[in-house]
């Protein structure tokens, strides 16, 4: 594919995805929200600690065979596809009956044993994970709208099954069958539309050491991030009990917010920047546009975060969640702070080097063991939010460290910097607001994020304007017709 092509397909990709996503995303926000608000403290803390014992195992199973299959280009693209899914389908049947063994023993791990029956029916998403193999073909083809399109079934789903079963009293039960609606909606719609049949496939020995060496690094840096989210609402499930594990679930569904539409764009740019690996200034255009986009969102989104938190927990979801704010504000700022670089990943993926990814999630882990951990146990769950804000810094640090490997670091800095600027007026814009006085009603407080809104956007609009201009221009451009990568 020629380079205009490809940078147009990757530049549509990307702003559609990051469009189409968004969407998708406040769903996830929303129904966090409304159940947290129809759950009590306690038991929507059993969901957290279900989402983090399935967030470890997912996390362990994330080893990069979807990106080893996307780098790949054999001549016989079925034949590698059914390679793909016989290794994925291996890894879920393993990780099915890993679940099966490890719900109860994480159960006893946090002295909860209200997880058990929940999480072992839980351990149904994991076959559905294997039939979505058949998205990795339209990630490989830039296809982007297509994939999304299909993957929108899990989170649509998932929120009106799990919103009318909740309200209807099912509790707990009704968070774990929407999750598994979600995702065999996905799984079917997946399998309707691969463009192979779906046929298990002997890999031969070369192929199983390409994708070994590929995913080890991947597979230590999944582990190194399970246990930096497990370790903490481990402590928090023994020192603290459930009504703070609800506080960091909480807390997390927010900041999450912010990451998700980051690693959609990362997902989205990876198949182009695995062919133009080699071009250094296709590599810096792909990553400059798509993280000054990113942070032109996540910034104010942690600015909001730490504003109006109170105001959430007042006016939303009721004061039995005010142990929440400060984890609220923290962890929404530092999350916005870690979308700066975050897509790193896609780059140093599409240049085979994986191991630089292990090294900084490692990092990451030793900071929360070494200050998020102990500040947790001793003082309590607002000095762990200031704990986990050390130790994105120094993953952030790191990043950066090997970013400048690839870019001149003053680059780097001048693009977070230019993104950081319209946040700024909108900040002030709010506290002016509160400086003049108001009755703290829910419609004052709305108001105020109506104004934040605005003007974030406004300045936006007019310090950006060269880049939104671009980016809308690339989404009109028709793209060029896919022609096939080259091959071995």
């Amino acid at each position: 594919m020629a380079a205009q092509g490809l940078r147009t397909r990757a530049a549509r990709g990307t702003i559609v995805n990051a469009t189409f996503l968004a969407a998708i995303n406040v769903l996830g926000l929303l129904k966090g929200v409304i159940v947290a608000g129809l759950l009590g403290v306690s038991e929507y803390g059993v969901w957290g600690l279900l989402i983090a014992v399935y967030g470890t195992l997912t996390w362990l199973a994330a080893i990069g065979l979807d990106d080893k299959y996307i780098h790949q280009d054999d001549l016989d693209q079925e034949a590698a596809f059914q390679i793909a899914f016989t290794l994925q389908c291996a890894l879920c049947a393993v990780f099915t009956v890993i679940s099966l063994a490890a719900v109860p023993l994480f159960a006893l791990a946090y002295g909860q044993h209200e997880i058990v029956a929940p999480g072992l029916v839980l351990a149904a998403a994991f076959p559905a994970l294997a039939l979505q193999t058949p998205l990795w073909v339209f990630v490989r083809r830039l296809q982007f709208l297509r994939q999304r399109q299909l993957q929108a079934f899990d989170p649509l789903v998932s929120f009106v099954a799990t919103i009318l079963l909740v309200a209807a009293g099912a509790g707990i039960w009704g968070l774990v069958a929407g999750t598994l609606a979600g995702s065999w909606a996905a799984a079917a719609a997946a399998v309707r539309a691969s463009p192979y049949p779906l046929r298990l496939r002997r890999a031969a020995r070369a192929h199983l050491r390409e994708y070994a060496a590929f995913s080890w690094p991947l597979l230590l840096g999944s582990a190194a991030s399970v246990i930096a989210v497990q370790a903490p609402l481990l402590a928090a499930s023994r020192e603290l009990g459930l009504t703070a594990v609800g506080a960091l679930t909480l807390a997390g569904t927010v900041s999450l917010f912010a990451y998700r539409v980051d690693e959609v764009i990362t997902q989205s740019l990876y198949p182009a920047l695995a062919r133009v690996k080699d071009d250094a200034g296709l590599l810096w255009e792909a990553f400059s546009m798509s993280n000054r986009l990113a942070l032109l969102w996540a910034l104010p989104f942690g600015a909001a975060a730490v504003l109006f938190a109170g105001d959430l927990v007042e006016h939303v979801l009721g004061e039995r969640w005010g142990v929440a704010v400060v984890l609220i504000q923290v962890l929404g700022a530092s999350a916005a702070v870690n979308q700066a670089g975050f897509n790193w990943t896609a780059f140093f993926r599409a240049r085979g080097r994986t191991r630089p990814i292990a090294i900084a999630d490692l990092v990451l882990l030793a900071g929360v063991l070494g200050l998020g951990i102990p500040l947790l146990v001793t003082d309590g769950l607002d000095a762990y939010a200031w704990g986990w804000a050390a130790a994105t810094a120094l993953f952030v640090a790191v990043r950066f460290a090997y970013l400048a490997q690839l870019f001149p670091t003053r680059r780097l800095l001048a693009d977070c910097a230019r993104a950081a600027v319209p946040t700024v007026p909108a900040v002030a814009a709010v506290l002016l607001a509160r400086l003049v006085g108001g009755d703290g009603s829910a419609l004052r407080a709305a108001l105020e994020a109506l104004l934040f809104l605005v003007v974030a956007a406004g300045v936006t609009a007019v310090w950006e304007r060269r880049l939104l201009r671009r980016a809308v221009a690339l989404l009109r451009r028709p793209p060029a017709p896919a022609t096939p990568a080259p091959r071995r």
